[in-house]
C-alpha cells in the first residue's frame, strides 16, 4: 500500500479561462511537474455522476449549468468564473477525483490522496458557481464519506487564503462535519465572508480570519487552537482544501506564509489524523496563483503528507 497517491487528469488542462485569468492551465501544469519530480504514484481521475453532484448541489443549479455547457462555447458564469468547451469535463473530473480520493483512502488502498485537478471548488455553493469554482469538490467528498461510506464524523479543513464560503454553505446544517477555514480577514479580501461569528447550525464551523500582513506566528497560533478542537471532534476522515495563495509571494492576498508554514500545518494535521483516523487524509487542490510559490507550497505539502 502506498502512503500517498495523487489523483489528476490531463483533461483538466482543457478548462480554458482565457490568457489573462489567474486560474489558468499553467497552475495545474506546475503542480503536475512537482508530482512527477517527487515520483509520486498517479491515478487518473474519474468523472462525477449527477448523483454525486446532488450530494451537495441543488438540481436546478445543475440543470442550468448543463444548459450552459451544451452551448460548447466560452461563457461567464459570473465576473470571475469562466467556462469553455472543455470546462464540463474538467469540473466533473475535479468533483469525481475528490470522491475517488475518499474511496481509495477508506478502502485501504492508500493512507492519503492528493487531488490535483482544476477548476477549484471551495467557493461553489449549493446553488451557484463563483470565485473560479463550479462544483464544491471538498464538500461533496465529505458528503460522499458520510452518506455512502457510513462515517459519522468528517472534518474539512481549508487553508486557502480566501474563505471557503461554498464549503461552509453546503455543510452549514451538517452536524456530522466540522469545517475549519483560515483566510485573510473578510474586510480586506473577497468574498467578504468568514467572520468568527459564523459558526454553523450546530457549532460545526470554525472560521479563523487573519489580518493582512501577518504570517507564521499568527497562523500557527490560530491553527493550534483549531487543531485542539479537531482533536475533540475525533474525525474518522480529514479532507483538506489545500490552497497555496497565502504564500508571501502571491500578490492576490496580504498574508505572508512560507513553504515551512505549509510543512508545519500539514504535519500538524497528519498528527491529528494519526490519533483519530489511521492517518486518513484526502487533500484537494484549491488556489495558488504565483507559480514558483505554488510549486514550493505543493512540494512542502506533499512531502509532509508522504511522511
Amino acid at each position: 500500500m502506498s502512503t500517498l497517491i495523487t489523483i489528476t487528469h490531463e483533461d483538466c488542462l482543457g478548462h480554458d479561462t482565457g490568457p489573462y485569468h489567474r486560474e489558468r492551465p499553467a497552475r495545474l501544469e506546475t503542480v503536475r511537474a512537482v508530482i512527477d519530480r517527487m515520483g509520486l504514484p498517479i491515478v487518473e481521475a474519474l468523472e462525477a455522476s449527477e448523483a454525486d453532484l446532488l450530494l451537495g448541489h441543488d438540481p436546478r443549479y445543475l440543470a442550468a449549468l448543463e444548459e450552459v455547457f451544451a452551448r460548447e462555447a466560452h461563457f461567464d458564469l459570473d465576473e470571475d468564473t469562466h467556462v469553455s468547451p472543455g470546462s464540463r469535463r474538467a469540473a466533473l473530473l475535479g468533483a469525481g477525483g475528490a470522491l475517488q480520493g475518499v474511496d481509495l483512502v477508506l478502502s485501504g488502498d492508500t493512507t492519503r490522496a492528493f487531488v490535483a485537478t482544476r477548476p477549484p471548488g471551495h467557493h461553489a455553493t449549493r446553488t451557484r458557481a463563483m470565485g473560479f469554482c463550479i462544483y464544491g469538490n471538498a464538500a461533496l467528498a465529505a458528503r460522499h464519506a458520510l452518506e455512502r461510506h457510513g462515517l459519522s464524523r468528517v472534518a474539512v479543513l481549508d487553508f486557502d487564503v480566501h474563505h471557503g464560503n461554498g464549503t461552509q454553505d453546503i455543510l452549514w446544517d451538517e452536524q456530522r462535519t466540522f469545517f475549519v477555514s483560515s483566510h485573510q480577514e473578510p474586510e480586506t479580501l473577497w468574498p467578504g465572508t468568514g467572520e468568527a461569528s459564523e459558526t454553523g447550525a450546530h457549532d460545526n464551523v470554525l472560521n479563523l480570519p487573519l489580518a493582512s500582513g501577518t504570517g507564521t506566528q499568527e497562523m500557527r497560533a490560530a491553527w493550534e487552537s483549531a487543531l485542539a478542537r479537531l482533536d475533540a471532534f475525533a474525525p474518522e476522515l480529514i479532507i483538506l482544501s489545500a490552497g497555496f495563495d497565502a504564500h508571501r509571494d502571491d500578490d492576490i492576498s496580504g498574508l505572508l506564509w512560507t513553504g515551512a508554514d505549509y510543512t508545519w500545518l500539514t504535519e500538524a494535521i497528519c498528527a491529528v489524523a494519526a490519533r483519530h483516523c489511521d492517518g486518513r487524509i484526502v487533500s484537494c487542490l484549491e488556489g495558488g496563483y504565483h507559480l514558483p510559490a505554488l510549486a514550493e507550497g505543493v512540494e512542502a505539502h506533499l512531502g509532509a503528507l508522504a511522511g
